[in-house]
C-alpha cells in the first residue's frame, strides 16, 4: 500500500521554495521591492508553504478564502482548510501599496527577506468574527485571540515565491524535516500507515503510552515536534530532542518510530488546530493523527475531547488523514500500569494523572516527581536542564495545556 496522498485536488506536494538560479534571481529582485514586515506566526506559515507542508496553498488567502474558512472550513475553490492563513500590514502601508505590485516579505524578528508576494487583493476583516469562528471565543486572555486582535488592520492576499526556510535547517539539522523527506523515510521503512504524534513537550509516560497505541495500530509513529515560537516556561527543542531520543533508545522497538520537527508557532485553537495538524500531517505522509485529551487546547476554552469530536463534524473525505482517538490516559496503581478511562475500572484516588505542564512545574520548583510519572532517564535530562537555569521559570498551570 502507498502513503496517503498530499492534500488538495491535485494530490501532489506543492513546495513554493525556489532553488538554484531562480532563487538567486528572485533574491536580487526582492532587494528592489517595497518591504512588508511579517510576524513569527506569518513567517512559520510562509515556510510551511515553502516546503510543501501547506499544500495546496500558493500564497496568503483572499477575503473570500478567509470568509469561507471561518464559516465552513473551505476556501473559495472548495478546498478544505480549517484555519485562515493570512498576512497583514498597517493601513498606512497598505494604502501605499498597489494591487498587482510585488513586495518583499521580511521577518520582523530577524530582518531576513523570506519571500516575494504579488498583491492580488487588500482587505479588512472582522477580527472578532475570526476569533469566534476559529477559537470559539473573543477573550483576550486566549493567546490565539490576542495574536489575531493585535495584528495590523489590513490583510494582503496573493501568491508567494519563498526564498528561505529561515534558521530552521541550521538550528535543527537532525530533526527539521520537509514533507518530501518524511515521505521518503516512511517509504524506506516500508510503512504505509503512519500515526503522527504532535508534541511541544518532552515525553512523559502518557505520551509514551499514546505513541505505543499508535505503533500497535499503524506500521509506525512519527513524533513530530513543534519548532516554532514557544511560550515562557516551555522546554527548548534541544533538551526535548535529547529526552525523546533517550526515551526511544531505551523503551521502543527499533524502527517503529521516526522523529521530525516543523516550523510553526502554536495557535492554541483546540479543535480547529487539530484539523490543521491532521491536514499538514497528511502532506508529511501520515495516515493518522493521535488525538488525545485537550489537543492543542489552552485553559478551559475547550472540552477535553472537542478536538476529537470535530473530526465527525467535517465533510466525509475532507481529509485522508484520520484521527486516532484515545481517551484520558494515566498511570493506575491498582492496574499496576498505564491505562485509560476505557480500560481502567478503578477510582481517581488510584490514578496518577500525567501532564507536561505539571511535570515542568515540579521540576522547575525542585519538587519530587512521583514514581511512574516519567521515565528516570528522561527525568535526569530534564533535571540537568533546570539545574542549569540562572533564574526560576514561572509555570502557569492554570493557563496552558499540553499543546
Amino acid at each position: 500500500m502507498a502513503l496517503v496522498n498530499p492534500h488538495g485536488k491535485e494530490k501532489k506536494l506543492k513546495p513554493l521554495l525556489l532553488t538554484g538560479a531562480a532563487l538567486e534571481e528572485e533574491k536580487k529582485k526582492a532587494k528592489t521591492l517595497n518591504q512588508v514586515r511579517i510576524s513569527s506566526r506569518e513567517t512559520g506559515d510562509l515556510i510551511m508553504m515553502g516546503i510543501g507542508g501547506f499544500t495546496p496553498l500558493t500564497g496568503f488567502m483572499t477575503k473570500a478564502d478567509w470568509e469561507g474558512v471561518c464559516k465552513n472550513f473551505t476556501m473559495a475553490d472548495g478546498t478544505f482548510w480549517p484555519i485562515p492563513i493570512t498576512v497583514s500590514t498597517t493601513k498606512g502601508q497598505a494604502d501605499s501599496l498597489k494591487t498587482g505590485e510585488e513586495v518583499a516579505l521580511v521577518s520582523e524578528e530577524t530582518g531576513e527577506t523570506m519571500a516575494t508576494m504579488k498583491i492580488t487583493e487588500k482587505y479588512t476583516i472582522d477580527k472578532e468574527f475570526e476569533c469566534k469562528s476559529v477559537f470559539g471565543t473573543t477573550d483576550m486572555e486566549h493567546p490565539g485571540v490576542a495574536m489575531v486582535m493585535k495584528q495590523p488592520e489590513v490583510n494582503l492576499a496573493g501568491p508567494v515565491k519563498v526564498l528561505s526556510e529561515g534558521s530552521f535547517p541550521r538550528e535543527y539539522p537532525t530533526i527539521y524535516i520537509r514533507p518530501s523527506e518524511s515521505r521518503k523515510i516512511f517509504e524506506e521503512k516500508g510503512w504505509s500507515t503512519v500515526a503522527a504524534f504532535q508534541t511541544r513537550n518532552p515525553m512523559h509516560r502518557s505520551h509514551e503510552y499514546l505513541t505505543k497505541i499508535g505503533i500497535e495500530t499503524c506500521d509506525g509513529v512519527f513524533i513530530h515536534m513543534l519548532l516554532g515560537k514557544l511560550k515562557p516556561g516551555d522546554i527548548p527543542s534541544d533538551t526535548r530532542q535529547k529526552a525523546i531520543d533517550t526515551l526511544i533508545e531505551k523503551y521502543y522497538v527499533k524502527d517503529t518510530i521516526a522523529v521530525g520537527g516543523y516550523p510553526l508557532d502554536m495557535r492554541y485553537a483546540g479543535p480547529r488546530e487539530a484539523l490543521l495538524h491532521a491536514l499538514f500531517r497528511q502532506n508529511y505522509g501520515c495516515s493518522h493523527l493521535i488525538v488525545g485529551r485537550d489537543h492543542a487546547g489552552v485553559g478551559d476554552y475547550y472540552g477535553p475531547f472537542d478536538a476529537q469530536k470535530i473530526f465527525d463534524q467535517i465533510p466525509a473525505g475532507a481529509l485522508e488523514t484520520k484521527p486516532l482517538k484515545i481517551d484520558w490516559t494515566f498511570y493506575c496503581h491498582k492496574c499496576d500500569g498505564m491505562a485509560s478511562m476505557r480500560t481502567c475500572p478503578h477510582g481517581k484516588e488510584d490514578r496518577l494523572i500525567l501532564s507536561g505542564t505539571k511535570l515542568r512545574k515540579m521540576l522547575s520548583e525542585g519538587e519530587d516527581v512521583p514514581d511512574h510519572f516519567s521515565r528516570p532517564e528522561v527525568l535526569k535530562i530534564l533535571r540537568e536542564y533546570y539545574a542549569g537555569l540562572t533564574e526560576k521559570v514561572e509555570i502557569k498551570t492554570h493557563k496552558y495545556s499540553e499543546g
